[in-house]
């Protein structure tokens, strides 16, 4: 037992709080990554909560404040469609209530100008594909990868010649 917490790299509870604050401060961080850091840490689970808690309390950790900024820079950054940073979201263990307001701070304006230029680039790529119903077919299913709602794909490849 005791080697197995050498092996762990166990910290004292006030090291753990000063690392984790400078891990929180660095860039907004989900609950998940921040118990994951604790574990890592060699902390136990109440040690680990007690210590979110306190986070929490501090400003140092909020959920919400990481979703909308998870959100928007996955859209911005990565061009992600609502679907897939829902998703993403929800493997971050963030709450529903998180996820929609995140999702409500993208605008639907650059959002279809960035699905069209999406599929504008991707159509180009496939120029060689000579059957327009295959050329349809992947691009649609490009666009659904990147996480675009299917109404939203399916009427910007309809409009596609």
């Amino acid at each position: 037992m005791f080697s197995y917490m050498i092996l762990r790299g166990k910290v004292t509870q006030e090291q753990a709080l000063l690392k984790i604050k400078h891990y929180c401060a660095y860039q907004e961080r989900s609950h998940k990554e921040v118990m994951g850091k604790l574990y890592d840490l060699g902390l136990f689970k109440k040690e680990a909560e007690l210590l979110v808690a306190q986070l929490i309390e501090e400003g140092y950790l909020n959920e919400e404040r990481f979703a909308i900024q998870f959100a928007g820079g996955r859209f911005r950054i990565k061009q992600w469609g609502k679907k897939k940073i829902e998703q993403a979201l929800k493997e971050k263990q963030v709450s529903s209530y998180c996820i929609k307001k995140a999702l409500a701070q993208i605008d639907e304006e650059p959002y279809r100008q960035t699905l069209q230029k999406l599929a504008t680039v991707k159509w180009t790529q496939l120029k060689g594909e000579k059957n327009i119903f295959i050329k349809k077919r992947k691009l649609q299913d490009y666009l659904l990868q990147k996480g675009y709602e299917y109404e939203l794909v399916k009427a910007e490849v309809s409009g596609k010649e």
